[in-house]
């Protein structure tokens, strides 16, 4: 394994083609005041395995891609489990 960057987020946009939003949430005390601190970061992240609103993904920092496309999907760790309709049958 290499020493690229690596974060898990939770994808909340497949609308571009090749292209994912990744939303990368963060969670820590802060180091003075001792309160939770929440943050959240969304990045674009280039998409060659098809994944969907709500996979849990793992990516890894890339080149520039595009003009804000730095990251790529490296694997998919959770799917969202998304029914598909059944056919009612004629």
């Amino acid at each position: 394994m290499n020493e690229r960057r690596r974060l898990t987020g939770v994808v909340t946009s497949d609308k571009m083609m090749k292209t994912v939003v990744v939303e990368i949430k963060r969670t820590y005390r802060h180091p003075l005041y001792r309160k939770v601190v929440h943050l959240t970061k969304r990045v674009k992240a280039h998409d060659e395995l098809g994944c969907g609103i709500g996979d849990q993904v793992q990516i890894v920092e890339t080149r520039p891609l595009s003009r804000e496309k730095r990251w790529m999907v490296e694997t998919i760790l959770k799917r969202l489990n998304q029914a598909e309709p059944q056919d009612q049958g004629a």
